[in-house]
């Protein structure tokens, strides 16, 4: 479903005068971080849209004729920046006419509240009551100027971009993989196999991610199904949850544990390849095939399009196995890790 950012003008992108009518050069200027702000957070796969209510525009009292000027120079200056909006939707009632276009009413918002965006993981930014009884109404995340700076609300949204859920239904397994790079949210892992389960939380603990797995799978068969599909649901999500990769970090880590350790070079370079230099000497791990690691990790690239290298060393089974997840995991942190004012991708290719 698509996306969309509600943006105030008046007091949010531009600073409100006295009199609350910016109609002459004397009175605009931008608020501050409005500019970077709004440049930070396009791109991310949200439509940005203003509504802003202009009492009386189109009046005597206050002909639009009066407005263009700065209205279209606040345009002008911000499409030099690189922000464009993909609509902008001004009311042009009094208070007093109770408008159903008036917000925090809904009626300017029309095709964005059909049941094709979703509102819950769309946000209104604004510096009134009423632009967050707009987000309210329509059921969306209210962002306050005043509470949140501009830097504040770009870090709120960028943060909550880097999520995703994924639901992969097959005739052999039922699995939801919910996944924020960020860390923002509950844990849960229950795979149905408890080693794997121990193995996932690693990614919990040491990526700084919010992870919940849930899987019903085929287990009277064999674990094959169960370890596959989580990984091709897990290497899914999270592509989905890097979106466009800008700024990320983009590489990986190495990782001691005990007598073994693990070397784990991950590149979210948009190609699938996996080397895995490990020797198991058990055919299980508490109740996880060991053959299944390799397995895991190949779903895993294939779906995230990523490089992945493993090289482990040591004698005990379960601490190499623990040191590849544990060395994945920090691996994962490095390379997601964004810095949310970097507009640059990682790649010379100009595309990742």
């Amino acid at each position: 479903m698509k996306k969309v950012i509600f943006v105030d003008r008046d007091g949010t992108i531009l600073s409100e005068p006295l009199d609350e009518q910016i109609d002459s050069f004397e009175k605009f200027e931008f608020v501050p971080g409005a500019i970077s702000g709004l440049k930070a957070v396009t791109g991310l796969g949200y439509e940005i849209v203003m509504v802003s209510n202009q009492d009386g525009l189109g009046t005597d009292s206050y002909p639009w004729d009066a407005f263009l000027p700065t209205h279209n120079l606040m345009l002008k200056t911000l499409e030099g920046e690189g922000v464009t909006f993909d609509d902008i939707l001004i009311d042009k009632s009094f208070p007093e006419d109770n408008a159903p276009t008036r917000k925090p009413r809904t009626g300017m918002l029309g095709k964005y509240l059909d049941g094709s965006y979703d509102m819950g993981a769309s946000f209104v930014i604004g510096d009134r009551d009423t632009d967050m009884q707009l987000a309210d109404n329509i059921g969306a995340r209210g962002l306050r100027l005043g509470e949140l700076d501009w830097t504040q609300i770009v870090e709120e949204i960028r943060s909550s971009a880097r999520s995703a859920v994924i639901a992969r239904k097959t005739a052999e397994t039922d699995i939801y993989v919910r996944l924020d790079l960020d860390g923002n949210g509950e844990s849960c892992i229950d795979s149905g196999l408890k080693f794997l389960n121990h193995m996932l939380s690693q990614l919990v603990h040491h990526g700084g991610i919010s992870l919940v797995v849930k899987c019903k799978g085929d287990l009277e068969v064999d674990e094959h199904h169960t370890i596959e599909d989580i990984g091709i649901a897990l290497g899914e999500a999270v592509l989905k949850a890097l979106g466009d990769k800008r700024g990320i970090e983009r590489y990986g880590f190495a990782l001691p544990m005990d007598e073994s350790a693990a070397l784990v070079l991950l590149d979210f370079g948009g190609r699938s390849e996996l080397v895995w230099d490990v020797v198991f000497t058990r055919e299980y791990v508490g109740d996880v095939p060991t053959e299944m690691f390799r397995h895991f990790f190949k779903s895993f690239c294939d779906a995230a399009k990523c490089n992945l290298r493993v090289e482990t060393a040591g004698e005990n089974n379960h601490h190499i196995a623990e040191a590849i997840f544990k060395a994945f995991a920090r691996s994962l942190r490095q390379a997601a890790r964004r810095n949310v004012f970097s507009y640059e991708l990682p790649s010379s290719k100009g595309m990742l």
